[in-house]
């Protein structure tokens, strides 16, 4: 096996699911399980396995955290500002998509305790850089 001797980040990926009810945007959360910021809302998503695509990833954190597949995701962002994660050095490279059969099950797992739909406009406190992650992507997407 290869040594390598300088540091290493982590890398991480997060996902942004969107539905539309009424002409109101809602996204979905997850209340996480574990520290840090244990009980505290956060975009689903987690770290990438070793032998993994990126969006491999992703959609095996969606899936395990809310029980949500076949949502279309798109690359957005890498956000790897210093300090985002108390854990280390965390690069996260974050997904979006909409929600498009309403009937879809959601379902915490995983290190999930919780998972929700909030409406963009009344939004909990968020874990991490999370908050700052969707304003971005909704000034983007121009939905607020």
């Amino acid at each position: 096996m290869y040594c390598y001797y300088y540091p290493r980040l982590m890398l991480t990926v997060d996902a942004v699911v969107y539905r539309q009810q009424n002409n109101q945007f809602s996204i979905l959360l997850i209340k996480r399980k574990n520290n840090p910021f244990i009980n505290h809302w956060a975009l689903p998503g987690g770290f990438v396995d070793m032998e993994e695509t990126l969006e491999e990833a992703i959609k095996r954190e969606l899936c395990e955290e809310t029980s949500l597949k076949n949502i279309d995701l798109k690359q957005f962002y890498t956000y790897g500002n210093l300090n985002r994660d108390p854990r280390g050095r965390t690069v996260s490279v974050v997904y979006y998509g909409f929600l498009k059969d309403e009937n879809q099950f959601i379902e915490a797992g995983d290190d999930a305790k919780d998972v929700k739909w909030f409406q963009l406009n009344d939004l909990p406190f968020l874990a991490f850089d999370h908050g700052k992650i969707i304003d971005e992507l909704n000034n983007f997407l121009q939905l607020v």
